[in-house]
């Protein structure tokens, strides 16, 4: 018997153990009152609209301050020509000058980033946003679209970016293949879907208006 009741209390401490891990692992729940008395931001980048038909779902949820991101110098209208430059600037490290500019940005408590896939990477225009401007002490919502093959490493790269924010757990959905010929597609049955989606994440990370 004392045997069996040292095996029982090791296996209950290797439980533990494991259970504490797992929860260490999760992301960061917003408060049920997270939205009370913050101010929101939305940034956004969208080459084909889906990206900003998602950020507008989410202002419907949230009341947020929709911002679309752009550059000074606009990428080309030719999607190959496109693929090779921001290549060239993941390659280099190059980030693109901003044309977009937030006012009195200090004031936002909670910043939603949205964005599209590009070459599996956080598109060149996003990390210029987030060496830009300082999110230190903001909570920090990653949202993504792309064309089937996931978000890459773009979701790692904002927690790297943003260290000393809290990062929620983002979210991803497919849109276009621009590559295809494949732009727009979010409406008739994909928007409601997708809309219902935004909804389902929203509440599970505990940050919308009901």
């Amino acid at each position: 018997m004392n045997g069996i009741r040292i095996i029982c209390g090791t296996l209950a401490i290797i439980v533990t153990m494991f259970c504490g891990c797992s929860r260490a692992q999760d992301p960061p729940a917003a408060s049920e009152e997270n939205l009370r008395g913050k101010r929101v931001l939305i940034v956004y980048l969208s080459r084909t609209k889906n990206t900003k038909t998602i950020a507008e779902m989410i202002h419907a949820h949230t009341d947020g301050k929709l911002v679309p991101l752009e550059i000074r110098d606009p990428y080309p209208a030719d999607y190959q020509a496109t693929v090779d430059q921001v290549a060239k600037e993941n390659e280099t490290g190059f980030l693109p000058l901003l044309k977009t500019q937030i006012d009195s940005f200090e004031i936002y408590d909670l910043v939603f980033i949205g964005f599209p896939t590009w070459g599996m990477q956080l598109p060149p225009p996003v990390k210029s946003f987030l060496h830009e401007y300082k999110l230190d002490g903001k909570t920090v919502i990653p949202f993504n679209t792309n064309a089937g093959y996931g978000i890459g490493n773009s979701f790692e790269t904002v927690n790297a970016l943003c260290a000393k924010s809290t990062v929620l757990e983002g979210f991803s959905i497919q849109g276009g293949i621009e590559r295809d010929g494949v732009l727009f597609v979010m409406e008739g049955d994909k928007k409601i879907k997708a809309a219902s989606e935004v909804k389902r994440w929203l509440e599970k990370i505990k940050v919308i208006n009901k």
